[in-house]
């Protein structure tokens, strides 16, 4: 597996949003590599968790639903021989109830109650995909608790 410096610097930007509390330094690094990615016409991969990552530094909740959309898109594009070649230890089938759960999410902040459970139903559907490890609970457990709002 070759380096990927792409995704180091996407994993750079999630460490300064999730461990740094900077989302506003996440968010202009996430900008300045989607233009250098080409945008939607990127590497899959990289559009998708990048896609991924920069809806949660939105504080708008149609821009983030804009971004989660641009991830799902990219996800179809996805194989699972791409994943293996980043390292990525699971089919891409497991990435769409997280995808789901953060689509349902935004329908929900934006008060579309009925689209939020159309996605968390999807969410719901692909939980046979997840592995019982830590990301497969976070995304259970956060698909429990969005269903409580529901």
């Amino acid at each position: 597996m070759a380096a990927d410096s792409t995704m180091d610097r996407i994993a750079h930007g999630l460490d300064l949003h999730h461990r740094q509390g900077r989302p506003e330094a996440a968010r202009d690094l996430f900008t300045a590599i989607w233009a250098e990615i080409g945008g939607e016409r990127g590497d899959p991969l990289h559009v998708s968790v990048l896609a991924h990552a920069m809806a949660d530094v939105q504080s708008d909740p149609y821009q983030e639903l804009l971004w989660d959309q641009r991830a799902l898109t990219a996800t179809g594009a996805l194989t699972d021989d791409r994943l293996a070649e980043a390292g990525v230890p699971m089919p891409v089938a497991a990435l769409y109830p997280s995808l789901h759960l953060n689509l349902a999410g935004c329908h929900l902040k934006l008060g579309d109650t009925a689209r939020a459970r159309e996605h968390v139903e999807l969410a719901r559907a692909g939980l046979g995909a997840l592995a019982d490890d830590d990301y497969g609970r976070l995304i259970r457990t956060g698909l429990e608790q969005l269903e409580q709002q529901l």
